[in-house]
């Protein structure tokens, strides 16, 4: 092929990568807002159905697993097939239970139809393999950054609640004789807006799409999948994406229920958590596109680690009980409103670019496999959200403290720190094996020259 025929060629490339960044992450994020819609909506479900703190963490719970635990099939299925398709089909499937929803009367029914409504979440793993096939390897940090800030898509419903708090008020009586009014109003409004977007998606994104795995067997595509690495970045994606999906779904009520402040309130300081913990994600692949991935993944557990450390920290004081029988109190602790949505924002930085800092290893790692490898981290890290808001609300039955939650997801980080540090340094030891002989046991000459 001569210069003058490449040349078109490659702009058409660019033109076609452009738009399916675009459009793959439109179409994420309203899928995004799909999966999550039940973190603010739970609350008016929970006092029209009567439903106990358990009971509606389960209702976002399925439909987080619905939303982690097809990724790895529909990664695949994108390199083998294509985005395109995967992307229209998964629209459109995904409207038919969204529509049912509005409906929905008895918690059984409500379970059932937050399952399958769950299923958008399954989008994250087609629109990495998508854009990794479309996109060259030196702009995929960014790319795969800007494609994930879909997750802002979890603040939709809060800031329409804000927006419109009129909305969520009142029962499932119709309105002019065609829409649902309260909370049932959401579910019919993203059912007309998936069928629209995937219109849109067949419109707009290249017809001759780009399929990375084509003619690759299924079997060979989960080969990597063996290494112990996989499993590495998988646990990482836990604490950055897992966590993430499940504070967006638990913030609204733990708001309410420690702060007293109305729903609104709630809706809109949890989206000072989603904003950054979304749109963060472009920065922070094109920090790891020039710092390293590892890195910044040091800076995100270390960060994360300081701000869970003081969430998790209960209101109270110590009483001492002196010998002549009157008591003190001594280390008052609270912290206010301010100083925890501060906190809970600066969590939601260190996530953002964490969530970024994770996506780029695999690329780089396995560039003939993003759609297996993506698949099943994206499936890890999205099942994390469906465990933890459950083993939030339990651990906050059993010990009786709200912050309890901040206590699961500090404990869940420094596991990963320690992990990824013993890996860091095993490695540094098998590379150079004298230099570590040298700091176990050095010669007088080399401890002069230390000293």
């Amino acid at each position: 092929m001569s210069a003058h025929s490449a040349a078109p060629a490659l702009t058409e490339d660019r033109r076609g990568a452009t738009r399916v960044l675009w459009m793959s992450t439109l179409a994420f994020t309203l899928m995004f807002a799909v999966w999550l819609m039940f973190g603010v909506l739970g609350v008016p479900i929970q006092k029209e159905l009567g439903l106990s703190d358990v009971e509606l963490s389960w209702v976002s719970a399925v439909a987080v697993l619905n939303g982690s635990m097809w990724r790895l099939p529909a990664g695949m299925l994108t390199d083998r097939i294509g985005g395109r398709k995967v992307t229209i089909a998964m629209l459109l499937l995904t409207a038919i239970p969204c529509f049912f929803l509005t409906h929905a009367g008895t918690y059984g029914s409500l379970l059932i139809l937050a399952f399958l409504v769950g299923f958008a979440g399954n989008l994250f793993s087609v629109g990495i393999a998508w854009n990794s096939a479309w996109t060259p390897r030196e702009r995929q940090g960014f790319a795969l950054g800007l494609f994930g800030a879909g997750n802002v898509g979890a603040s939709v419903t809060k800031l329409l609640v804000v927006l419109a708090p009129g909305l969520v008020v009142g029962g499932g009586a119709a309105a002019s004789g065609f829409f649902p009014t309260g909370w049932r109003i959401f579910p019919a409004i993203y059912t007309i807006a998936l069928v629209a977007t995937a219109v849109l998606t067949f419109l707009v994104v290249p017809r001759r799409d780009k399929v990375a795995g084509a003619g690759k067997p299924f079997s060979e595509m989960l080969v990597p999948l063996k290494h112990v690495r996989v499993w590495r970045f998988s646990l990482y994606y836990v604490a950055v994406f897992g966590a993430y999906v499940a504070l967006s779904a638990w913030l609204p009520k733990y708001y309410v229920d420690n702060f007293d402040v109305p729903l609104k309130t709630a809706a809109l300081l949890t989206a000072t958590f989603i904003f950054p913990a979304s749109l963060l994600r472009p920065l922070g692949g094109t920090i790891s596109d020039r710092f390293g991935a590892r890195r910044v993944m040091y800076w995100t557990f270390g960060a994360m680690m300081l701000t869970t450390g003081i969430l998790m920290m209960p209101n109270g004081h110590i009483v001492i009980q002196h010998a002549d029988g009157h008591s003190s109190d001594h280390l008052a602790y609270s912290l206010g409103l301010v100083p925890f949505a501060i906190l809970v924002f600066l969590l939601g930085c260190a996530m953002g670019i964490g969530k970024a800092a994770v996506y780029k290893h695999i690329p780089e790692y396995f560039p003939d496999n993003v759609g297996s490898v993506g698949g099943l981290v994206g499936m890890l890290g999205g099942l994390g959200g469906f465990f933890l808001p459950p083993l939030f609300a339990y651990t906050k039955q059993w010990s009786g403290f709200p912050t309890s939650t901040f206590f699961v997801l500090f404990l869940l980080v420094v596991g990963c720190a320690l992990w990824m540090h013993w890996t860091v340094v095993h490695m540094l030891h098998q590379g150079s094996p004298d230099l570590a002989r040298h700091l176990e046991s050095p010669t007088p000459a080399a401890a002069t020259a230390v000293n």
